[in-house]
């Protein structure tokens, strides 16, 4: 296994504890909050929130589109089934893998947070979401950049490298894709978007449950690969590496980029 998972796994879509999610998911909520605050709306727009989790910033982006319609897509059907149970029916849902993403008809708005990271082929993702937009459309999102949660990655590593756990994860890869800005924006305009623009922004992280917190939000795909009766000694033994309290060193990486008019 390489140290600090360099290169990404495909994982694909999974299934994700959406309860506790829901639960220990504010730091997300909050940076998508953020990312709403700055996206302007007519309010009339259609819109696909590009992995919606349990729905909690969906319910906030639907707030916003009095007018308009949001379409929550998840690769998950727990947190797709949480959504639903959040929003009812102010909102429609698929469940889908997002490079594999294919809607009935084309939207204004495709927004993501906390997501992409998880999407090893990042071109593969980037045609697929210009796809589902008209022209004129934007594509704005937030999700973990270059250099996110590093020293966590090296406790991670350094817990795999166990022969206890390294023998159910030999060969094993990152299960993240934490891109930079200039890795990202030639993506994006090879995918056909225009006014690309992308940065990094530091946003550190003391999880007020930080076992619960790490084992659902960070070693989730990791954990999927162990024995069940391995999975929380796992989990623990990671916390034993980091400092306490327990400090991420989060940095999320923000795209924003438009479909051009005449496309």
């Amino acid at each position: 296994m390489a140290d600090e998972f360099k290169e990404p796994m495909n994982t694909g879509a999974r299934e994700w504890d959406a309860e506790t999610y829901d639960a220990v998911s504010d730091p997300q909520f909050e940076w998508g909050m953020e990312v709403l605050k700055r996206l302007e709306l007519r309010g009339d727009e259609v819109a696909v929130d590009a992995g919606c989790g349990s729905g909690r910033v969906t319910a906030e982006l639907a707030e916003r589109l009095p007018g308009g319609r949001v379409i929550a897509v998840d690769g998950s059907e727990a947190m797709v089934a949480k959504a639903r149970e959040r929003l009812g029916d102010r909102a429609g849902y698929l469940v889908s893998d997002l490079v594999e993403l294919q809607l009935d008809e084309p939207v204004d708005l495709v927004f993501s947070t906390a997501t992409l990271h998880w999407i090893p082929d990042h071109e593969r993702l980037f045609q697929r979401l210009r796809a589902a937009l008209k022209p004129g459309g934007r594509l704005v999102a937030q999700c973990g950049g270059h250099g996110n949660v590093s020293a966590h990655t090296k406790a991670i590593a350094a817990v795999a490298a166990d022969p206890v756990y390294g023998q159910h994860l030999a060969g094993a890869k990152a299960p993240w894709n934490f891109a930079s800005p200039e890795e990202t924006e030639p993506r994006l305009r090879a995918a056909g978007f225009a006014d690309v623009r992308c940065w990094l922004e530091p946003k550190p992280v003391q999880p007020g449950r930080p076992l619960e917190f790490i084992s659902t939000v960070t070693l989730g795909p990791i954990l999927d690969q162990l024995p069940p009766e391995k999975r929380q000694p796992f989990a623990e033994a990671v916390l034993e590496q980091e400092a306490d309290p327990l400090v991420l060193e989060y940095i999320r990486l923000n795209i924003e980029a438009t479909v051009p008019a005449d496309a």
